[in-house]
C-alpha cells in the first residue's frame, strides 16, 4: 500500500478517509510493508476548492490519488507522479491529506488553519512510530497555509522538507513558523511564479494581513538559512535547473495558478528531492 487517504475530520484530528477504522494501526502496517523498506514519507496536501467526499472535487478521487484524473491540471496525480505506487524497493509511504477547502476563500483560509492542527497531531504519530525515517511535505496554495500552521505546533526533528507551490500565505506568518521548533530544522522550498501575481494581488486584497504592507510568500521577499525560493520562470533559474538535469519547460502562460506542479518536468525536480 504505497498511499494511505488521510482526512481532517471536524474534531481537528486526522482519520483514515471513509473509514472508521483506527489510523494509528493503519500507520504502522502501512510503515511495515516491504514497498515501503527505508523510504521517506511523503504527505500531500492540496489547495482551494477540494473537499473529501464530495462527488466533484474530493482530491482523493482526483490529483491526490494514484490515478489522477481527466487530465486538466487540476486532476495531475501527485502520487503518480512523485513516484509512488511503482513497486519498487524503498519507495516510502504517500500521504493523501485532504481538508475542507470549499466555500468562500475566507471560509476555506479558516479551515485551513484548523486544518494544520489536524496535520500536526499526523506529523507527530508518524514521527513517534518511526522517529528516524525523513517526513516531507508538499503543499499548494492554501495547503501551504495547512502546512506551515502544522509546521509551527510540531516538535523538532519532526518535518525534514517542505514543499510550498504557489503559497497563500502571508511572509510574517511564514516566518512564525520557521522561527518554531520544527520550523529552524526543516528545508523549504517555495515555488514561486510570476503567473501567479494575479491570484497573489487577489489573496493580499481580500485576506487581512498580519501586519500592514505583508506581502504573499509568492513575492520572494521572505528570507532565512533554512529557505530557498525558486521563481519558475526565471530563464536564468531554468537554465541551471536544465544544467543539472532537470529540463522544465518554460511558461505556456500569461496567467497561472497550477504551474508549480503542472508545469512538464517539474516533478522530476520534486521527486529528487523528496526521495
Amino acid at each position: 500500500m504505497p498511499l494511505l487517504q488521510i482526512t481532517a475530520d471536524d474534531a481537528l484530528c486526522p482519520r483514515l478517509h471513509g473509514s472508521s477504522a483506527a489510523l494509528q494501526p493503519a500507520l504502522v502496517r502501512a510503515l511495515s510493508l516491504p514497498s515501503c523498506g527505508g523510504g521517506p514519507i511523503v504527505v500531500m496536501v492540496h489547495g482551494y476548492r477540494y473537499q473529501p467526499g464530495h462527488p466533484t472535487h474530493c482530491p482523493h478521487g482526483s490529483l491526490l490519488s494514484l490515478s489522477g484524473g481527466c487530465g486538466s491540471d487540476g486532476a495531475i496525480s501527485w502520487p503518480q507522479h512523485l513516484g509512488f505506487g511503482r513497486g519498487e524497493a524503498n519507495e516510502g509511504l504517500a500521504l493523501a491529506f485532504g481538508w475542507s477547502a470549499r466555500g468562500s476563500i475566507w471560509q476555506a483560509a479558516r479551515s485551513a488553519g484548523a486544518a494544520g492542527t489536524a496535520l500536526a497531531r499526523l506529523v507527530a504519530a508518524l514521527h513517534r512510530i518511526a522517529p528516524t525515517r525523513p517526513l516531507h511535505i508538499i503543499a499548494h496554495s492554501l495547503g501551504c497555509r495547512v502546512a506551515l500552521s502544522a509546521l509551527a505546533q510540531s516538535g523538532p526533528g519532526t518535518v525534514n522538507r517542505l514543499l510550498l507551490l504557489a503559497a497563500a500565505e502571508f511572509c510574517t506568518t511564514a516566518r512564525a513558523a520557521l522561527n518554531s521548533p520544527a520550523g529552524t530544522s526543516a528545508e523549504i522550498l517555495n515555488v514561486t511564479s510570476r503567473e501567479n501575481d494575479l491570484f497573489d494581488g487577489l489573496m493580499e486584497a481580500l485576506m487581512p494581513p498580519p501586519r500592514p504592507g505583508d506581502r504573499m510568500l509568492g513575492h520572494g521577499s521572505l528570507s532565512a538559512r533554512n529557505l530557498v525560493t525558486l521563481q519558475l520562470d526565471h530563464p536564468g533559474a531554468l537554465r541551471a535547473l536544465r544544467q543539472h538535469g532537470y529540463p522544465i519547460r518554460p511558461a505556456a502562460r500569461r496567467i497561472c495558478h497550477w504551474s508549480p506542479y503542472s508545469r512538464p518536468g517539474i516533478f522530476h525536480l520534486y521527486r529528487s528531492l523528496l526521495s
